[in-house]
């Protein structure tokens, strides 16, 4: 398999504190890879890094071949790159239908009915509220939605631009056990469809069940990479876990 997304020593620091060191991986295409580590050992400032949110201080980003290095999320989001958050980032006064024409590129947000927005863009809007059981709730305001059918909405506007790489930050924090199993089927799903994952997230039975090959990031560089039960039995992952 090629590798659809490579960082190649990546840094960024913050005042005195180096959050991302001299990092570099590369994600296959066609994986579902996981990123693990403790609590601040730079994952989420690598998303930042690796979709345009923050510019590195050195290194470089290359996406399906190209060096895509200091653009911007737009013109990733464009280029089939896109990602969730920690916390789902959506438009809470905009309606859930709103929300995926808006993350269709659209402004018109509110005239989903007018040749505005194509055919083609409302199919696929119609498509995915079904994929996410949220057909129901097209027509509500987003900020009415409970936490965990906005991690679901987030991850179904993400997908309006058909990407070929989607960045999940931690999409099973906060949500219960039968979301938790509905993400993972709906990774499963549009990963047989095609989209490349790269997965930030805490719950390791989640990551296990899920995830191949799995990066563990300590102090801001990658300290093991491999399938689930190489890394689980790395003594380095343990330390780094423990502290030790």
């Amino acid at each position: 398999m090629s590798d659809l997304l490579r960082v190649d020593g990546l840094r960024k620091s913050y005042g005195g504190v180096t959050a991302v060191d001299d990092c570099s991986l590369a994600v296959a295409e066609g994986t579902v890879t996981a990123l693990i580590g403790p609590n601040g050992s730079g994952k989420t400032t690598l998303f930042d890094l690796i979709t345009g949110y923050r510019k590195p201080d050195a290194g470089r980003v290359f996406f399906a071949g190209q060096d895509v290095t200091g653009r911007g999320p737009g013109r990733l989001y464009r280029a089939g790159l896109s990602r969730t958050f920690q916390q789902a980032r959506v438009f809470p006064q905009l309606t859930v239908v709103e929300n995926m024409v808006a993350a269709a590129g659209h402004r018109w947000w509110r005239q989903l009915a007018t040749p505005r927005v194509s055919a083609a863009d409302r199919a696929r809007t119609e498509a995915l509220l079904a994929e996410f059981d949220l057909t129901g709730d097209a027509d509500r305001i987003a900020a009415e939605l409970s936490y965990g059918r906005r991690k679901l909405l987030e991850f179904a506007a993400v997908l309006m631009s058909t990407p070929r790489l989607v960045l999940l930050d931690e999409p099973a924090a906060g949500v219960n056990p039968v979301l938790v199993e509905r993400m993972e089927q709906h990774v499963r799903s549009r990963h047989a469809a095609g989209v490349t994952f790269l997965i930030v997230e805490h719950d390791l039975s989640f990551v296990m069940r899920l995830c191949d090959p799995v990066i563990v990031l300590d102090a801001g560089r990658p300290i093991s990479q491999g399938d689930p039960s190489a890394v689980r039995a790395d003594p380095r992952v343990l330390d780094a876990y423990l502290g030790g």
